[in-house]
């Protein structure tokens, strides 16, 4: 049997093992448990209730998982995308009116379309049509931005005491607890203890119990049935009003470039590509991204898409299909040990975030930053992905500053046509759209 497992998903043939990819799978997932609560907390702004979403997230996030796996055999997670959430919760039901119903018909809309675009090529095109140095910059800033998102998790980066990004004490609390597991985990993985960033995952659980970092109450049981998930709650009445075509155009753009940069960020970091230098199975990941987009909506879940957490799974190991096989029966089974799970606070997570964020830059060194044509487009994407929050707004910002560069060098044959396209529609979006 394992024999065929092995088979299946080309693990000999990517230089990895079954340990290695279910340990992955199961980090990534423990990096990603979080959207599980974060997503219906901000939905429930729009109306939504938290059970009901939670469910939905739970069975979205783990079946389409388990499809990227079976279907694209690379180790990309996915779930509702944060940004395009908030777009929806905020912007779509609360500044503008709308019922969360209609904002799931966009959403459904917006996965039909990215479905055609998929299997009509497109989107694979969009890939391969960016620059090598514009995806080595996307590598770089996911690398720092999952840090960011690490340390902020963790409670350790602040926006308060006068300064635009400040540091809490991390004598007590969260921080100390994410400061204990990352020195952990630095010292297990600089020791080359299998598994390292798991073990300390669970360590700073254990050590966060009495310091009142993981929540552990009285009346605690491992198993607790969810709630029913909504199911096909849509309303069609407003489909041909112009704001409805506005909010399916900015879903279509933000959540196309979000994915782009994600599979690209995450495929340079474990090496998933082919003799060509594409994505392994480009194709087939983006539609199962459309695929789930579609799938989410129908259990009134907004956009799905690929997860930059990912790479935590990837820095353990991971080059396969299994481990997102693996994470998405994890996110299955949280839908019945779930209190189990909610005991993993995010100051336990948030190490491996920081640490993957440093095994991301490892490959800085191969770049020659003083060639001004390589160093200026790499360091401006780096640089905006984590200060924009991201990853779309750094690719933006990087498109922008190749093309900048490219005319300043008089080198007007090196811009195709793709390239001058696509730094138009980035400035539409710098403008217009600022998600």
């Amino acid at each position: 049997m394992f024999q065929k497992i092995k088979g299946f998903f080309g693990i000999e043939e990517r230089n990895s093992t079954i340990p290695k990819e279910i340990i992955g799978g199961i980090i990534t997932f423990f990096s990603m448990i979080y959207i599980c609560s974060v997503h219906p907390g901000i939905m429930a702004a729009a109306g939504q209730d938290f059970g009901r979403v939670f469910t939905g997230t739970a069975i979205a996030a783990g079946f389409v998982t388990i499809l990227m796996g079976l279907l694209a055999k690379i180790p990309i997670a996915l779930a509702p995308g944060l940004g395009l959430n908030a777009f929806v919760a905020f912007t779509v039901c609360g500044a503008l009116g709308f019922s969360w119903q209609m904002a799931l018909t966009a959403v459904l809309v917006e996965g039909i379309l990215f479905i055609i675009l998929s299997l009509a090529g497109i989107r694979q095109k969009i890939i391969s049509a960016i620059p090598d140095v514009i995806k080595k910059g996307v590598a770089l800033g996911i690398g720092l931005f999952i840090a960011v998102i690490g340390l902020a998790n963790a409670g350790i980066l602040t926006t308060g005491g006068g300064t635009v990004i400040g540091i809490n004490s991390v004598t007590s609390g969260a921080p100390l607890v994410a400061i204990i597991g990352l020195s952990l985990m630095i010292l297990l993985y600089t020791l080359k203890v299998p598994g390292s960033i798991f073990i300390a995952i669970i360590a700073s659980t254990i050590i966060g119990i009495p310091l009142g970092v993981t929540a552990l109450s009285e009346n605690f049981s491992i198993i607790g049935l969810p709630s029913a998930p909504y199911f096909f709650q849509f309303a069609f009445d407003k489909i041909f009003t112009l704001d409805f075509i506005i909010i399916i155009i900015s879903l279509l753009f933000i959540d196309l470039f979000d994915t782009v940069s994600t599979l690209a960020g995450v495929a340079i970091q474990g090496n998933l590509l082919d003799k060509n230098g594409e994505i392994i199975n480009c194709k087939k990941a983006l539609l199962t991204d459309a695929i789930g987009t579609t799938f989410g909506s129908l259990f009134g879940i907004t956009t799905v898409t690929s997860y930059i957490e990912s790479s935590t799974g990837v820095a353990s190991g991971a080059r396969t299909g299994l481990a997102s096989v693996v994470t998405g029966i994890l996110f299955l089974l949280a839908l019945i040990f779930a209190p189990l799970f909610a005991l993993i606070p995010s100051a336990a997570t948030a190490p491996a975030l920081i640490f993957v964020g440093f095994l991301m830059l490892g490959a800085i060194s191969q770049i020659d930053l003083k060639d001004t044509e390589i160093g200026i487009p790499i360091f401006i994407t780096m640089l905006m992905i984590p200060m924009s929050y991201s990853i779309s707004q750094g690719l933006a910002f990087g498109f922008i500053a190749y093309t900048l560069v490219k005319i300043s060098k008089k080198k007007f044959n090196e811009i195709s046509i793709a390239t001058w396209i696509l730094t138009i529609l980035f400035l539409i979006k710098i403008i217009f759209i600022s998600v």
